[in-house]
């Protein structure tokens, strides 16, 4: 198993990326695809029409989101995303996934810099 690590800066508040990565709405525009999502611990969610999926474990309101993530048979992944605010108009979002399958890693790690994180920032900016 491993884990993948990464952060990224934008030039939003951490009020701003917080909603883009808990509202559905946002979700869906950003992702260009269906998403369930919940801001309630324990609740499930899926995003890319269900090709990520998994349970909302924690949230700390514009700070920090943990949530598990299936992969099949495997036991499942853990995914934190941290929020630090750098100042009114500027958030530093750190991300690490534990217990990534080794055959899925490169997708994965991928996954995260070419679509989750681009398409984040592209949405959060404007750009």
């Amino acid at each position: 198993m491993k884990e993948f690590k990464t952060s990224v800066k934008v030039g939003v508040p951490a009020e701003d990326v917080y909603a883009a990565l808990t509202n559905p709405f946002a979700i869906e525009i950003w992702t260009g695809s269906k998403a369930k999502m919940s801001t309630e611990e324990g609740s499930e969610f899926e995003l890319w029409d269900g090709d990520i999926a998994g349970r909302n474990i924690k949230f700390v309101e514009n700070k920090m989101i943990v949530q598990e993530w299936y992969f099949g048979e495997e036991e499942p992944s853990i995914v934190t995303i941290k929020l630090t605010a750098k100042s009114n108009v500027r958030t530093e979002i750190y991300v690490h996934q534990t217990n990534i399958p080794d055959e899925a890693y490169e997708n994965i790690a991928g996954g995260w810099e070419e679509d989750y994180i681009a398409s984040l920032c592209e949405f959060l900016e404007g750009e």
